[in-house]
């Protein structure tokens, strides 16, 4: 059985490539491509000549078997579009499969738009989470962005020129005016970062509409200072509620909210008075 290769190709300029990578481009029995038509452009460049077959999200269950057998005989080389493949693209299913039969994976490292777009970003680099493809609709994407209102990780996300300035809109009152990056076009000739507050960043792309390849980057939730009461000013604000007729649990509510604690432990405080 042969070598599935993971080959990262350039996600602009087609000198980010390693000597490796076109080394095993050349060697390898087969290429699995997602776009074929953007990676016959760099096989000529390179005059690389070996054979290349599409997998993509529309055919990746049907070519399993055609890439296996494929493997039997070779090693088969798989890339995507740009960057490194199985990041946001049915290559992690092939990998999947791949496993399940024992065959070899080799990774390769190389050109990533998520982390080449962070490190420039200026933002916090050492704890991050990737968020892929943004949700399209405003519905998926305001319960996303609600989930992560106090995830103090970097944020880092594609998103399409066409809505990124809604996004943007949706970041800015969700999240508020955090600091955010707009990575275009990375490593590219009209390579941009739009670095600020979240509502200066939206204004400039609602006066310049983008165009291109866009990785959005936000900055995490502020650190905010502890402000949960202490058991004495939590048993003090219960026992004035109390005193002015507030029944235990209405009470216990009321001081919940307040004081940073839970319901069920303000309440067990008055149950034990």
């Amino acid at each position: 059985m042969g070598i599935l290769y993971l080959v990262p190709t350039p996600i602009g300029n087609l000198e980010d490539i390693t000597l490796r990578a076109l080394r095993v481009l050349r060697e390898v029995s087969l290429i699995a491509a997602e776009d074929t038509r953007t990676t016959r452009v760099l096989l000529q460049h390179y005059d690389i000549t070996t054979p290349l077959t599409s997998y993509h999200e529309h055919n990746k269950l049907t070519k399993l078997d055609a890439l296996f057998t494929a493997l039997e005989t070779g090693d088969v080389a798989l890339v995507s579009d740009a960057g490194t493949p199985g990041i946001s693209d049915p290559g992690y299913e092939l990998v999947s499969a791949a496993l399940a039969q024992s065959v070899k994976i080799v990774p390769l490292p190389g050109a990533n738009a998520v982390t080449t777009a962070l490190v420039a970003s200026g933002l916090p680099t050492d704890s991050f989470i990737y968020l892929g493809f943004l949700p399209r609709k405003m519905k998926p994407l305001t319960n996303l962005l609600d989930s992560l209102a106090e995830e103090p990780r970097t944020l880092v996300a594609y998103e399409s020129p066409n809505r990124l300035t809604d996004s943007l809109a949706l970041v800015l009152e969700r999240l508020g005016d955090r600091p955010v990056c707009v990575a275009r076009e990375v490593s590219k000739f009209y390579e941009e970062f739009q670095r600020g507050a979240c509502r200066a960043v939206l204004a400039y792309y609602q006066m310049n509409p983008p165009r291109g390849e866009i990785t959005l980057i936000i900055g995490g939730a502020p650190e905010t200072a502890d402000t949960t009461w202490d058991a004495e000013r939590v048993h003090a604000a219960l026992n004035t509620r109390l005193a002015e007729g507030d029944s235990l649990s209405r009470a216990a509510k009321a001081v919940a909210a307040e004081s940073g604690w839970s319901r069920r432990d303000v309440y067990a405080l008055g149950v034990r008075e």
